[in-house]
């Protein structure tokens, strides 16, 4: 992967860095596995505003993305590599023997024609999916489920990974992109790889327009508000607004809102780096 700055040939492309997009093989989606996507542009039913600074956004079809893999000792072929609205990262569409087709999320380096499997004796190659309790120590994952059966749900977007550090009992421990340290269930499956897309960091949008095309409208600092509409809004002169605090007064900015006594929180081994 790369990206490229443009020329600036306009204003909105002064400081535009946009992505190579190489590893794409195709711009047309399968119809099969896309279906629309309805926007409430923050909107409830009664057509009352009730989440600020949504709306707009380009029209987009959701792409049904395969989470839980479960279409066990099966080889599937990659028959492309395709860019996805909705994520950051790219996804690939899979062909099994039996035909059917499915979306995975695509992992770093995965190239068309390579064949995938989803078993608990999975082999630890790029994209194939296994149980945690079923892979080496060491092994960079993605894709990972928190209870077993649900899903991935950690380590999804683009560039992310997470490492499989020891084994013990029924749980395995790994170290996640935001470097916290848990424990899981060894039932729970992961994807073998980082996933695509890292240079999705690099890239710059250029121009609020993209904001505006990716569905977010403006947003305004809470200095600037009101004492009635915001707790750091109000002063003379362009005052600080005092401590950062959300809208509804809670504090910002290094305040921890983690509750104590969440159950999970057992499983936590150590808490996520300190920016």
């Amino acid at each position: 992967m790369s990206v490229r700055k443009l020329k600036p040939i306009t204003p909105g492309q002064r400081f535009r860095v946009v992505n190579n997009f190489e590893e794409i093989t195709t711009n047309i989606p399968e119809k099969s596995l896309t279906k629309g996507i309805s926007k409430s542009g923050g909107r409830n039913n009664s057509g009352k505003m009730t989440i600020r600074y949504k709306g707009g956004g380009h029209k987009r079809k959701y792409r049904i993305i395969d989470f839980k893999r479960t279409k066990f000792d099966v080889s599937a072929t990659v028959r492309e590599i395709e860019y996805d609205p909705n994520r950051s990262a790219f996804i690939a569409l899979i062909e099994y023997k039996d035909g059917e087709k499915s979306y995975i999320i695509a992992p770093q380096n995965l190239k068309v024609g390579q064949q995938v499997v989803s078993s608990e004796t999975a082999a630890p190659e790029i994209g194939n999916a296994c149980k945690l309790k079923n892979i080496p120590l060491g092994t960079v994952i993605s894709c990972i489920e928190l209870r077993p059966a649900q899903g991935a749900v950690m380590a999804r977007s683009a560039g992310s990974s997470a490492q499989l550090v020891a084994k013990e009992g029924k749980y395995v421990t790994i170290k996640l992109p935001s470097g916290e340290t848990r424990m899981i269930l060894g039932e729970c499956m992961a994807m073998i790889g980082s996933v695509s897309n890292s240079d999705h960091q690099l890239t710059v949008s250029g121009k609020a327009g993209r904001s505006r095309w990716l569905g977010r409208r403006p947003r305004t600092r809470p200095v600037v508000m009101n004492p009635v509409d915001h707790p750091m809004g109000g002063g003379e002169g362009r005052a600080s607004g005092g401590h950062p605090r959300s809208r509804n007064g809670k504090p910002a900015k290094g305040y921890k809102t983690r509750n104590k006594k969440k159950a999970s929180s057992k499983y936590i081994i150590q808490s996520r780096k300190k920016k």
